[in-house]
């Protein structure tokens, strides 16, 4: 394959990536890694152009649901203390665990996510008692909908920080967002409607790749022929997703969500036990 070829092909899945990864909160980062591996690029590079992309899919997709007002800015700056913390930690890692091994951890986390999301249909924020550290932060919000603005209640504020240390911990470690661990806390354990749990994760992922791109670009795992149309395939396509998530049933994210990383989760595993896709 001709460097033109390989540009264009990374930059159009790099599109899909983006537009994929703004309308489920994922980032488009469990995309890239497969994609740029299947390319032939080593694990370690992949997962930096990866981080990247998560990057621009943040800026790219986030203005716009904060413009629009989906994205619940309290909830991501209180929850980026501890992603940050986490993709601090998961990134150091990455010089103490083989290749297979994180690509096999990789995929068991997307498994697991693709359970999740479409086991439990209903949205988030069902009646039950308020939590306290949520109504202290002020985390309680509303969001647009076609009847109006729906008014929502944060739950188990304490359960989402602790899973979104876990969430950095994999970010940095794996070379995404971590945006499947993301929109699952937000979602399941503190209840979040879905919508907005993607667009706060769209709005999050951005801050968690930054904390660990930086130890991969010491490290000399940027490589700026891929992560360059990477980054502007990405953008286009969180742009476009960002538009047409405004449009779109909540069950059809769901199940689009778990569809896509289910799928990538099987890629991964046969990636990490075979060591070919």
């Amino acid at each position: 394959m001709t460097i033109l070829g390989f540009t264009l092909l990374i930059a159009l899945g790099a599109f899909a990536a983006g537009f994929l990864g703004s309308l489920t909160g994922l980032g488009g980062g469990v995309v890239i890694v497969p994609l740029l591996l299947l390319c032939g690029v080593p694990l370690h590079f992949a997962q930096g152009a990866s981080l990247v992309s998560v990057i621009a899919t943040s800026s790219g997709a986030a203005a716009s649901y904060v413009k629009e007002g989906f994205s619940n800015i309290r909830i991501g700056m209180f929850l980026e203390i501890a992603t940050t913390l986490g993709a601090l930690a998961g990134a150091f890692l990455i010089a103490f665990l083989r290749p297979e091994v994180i690509e096999i951890v990789f995929g068991g986390v997307l498994i697991f996510s693709a359970h999740q999301s479409v086991r439990q249909r209903r949205e988030a924020g069902t009646p039950a008692p308020p939590d306290r550290l949520a109504a202290w932060l002020r985390l309680n919000s509303s969001y647009p909908t076609i009847e109006g603005r729906k008014y929502y209640q944060v739950y188990r504020v304490k359960l989402g920080f602790a899973l979104m240390f876990l969430a950095g911990v994999l970010s940095g470690l794996l070379g995404i967002g971590s945006g499947a661990l993301k929109v699952l806390a937000m979602d399941q354990a503190m209840r979040i409607p879905f919508k907005v749990s993607t667009t706060t994760s769209n709005f999050m992922i951005g801050v968690t790749a930054a904390a660990s791109a930086g130890i991969y670009l010491s490290r000399g795992y940027l490589d700026p022929a891929i992560a360059m149309p990477v980054t502007l395939g990405v953008v286009l396509g969180a742009l476009l997703g960002a538009r047409v998530l405004t449009v779109v049933e909540t069950r059809w994210l769901r199940l689009l969500f778990g569809v896509l990383i289910f799928a990538l989760a099987v890629e991964m595993i046969f990636k990490g036990l075979t060591g070919r896709l």
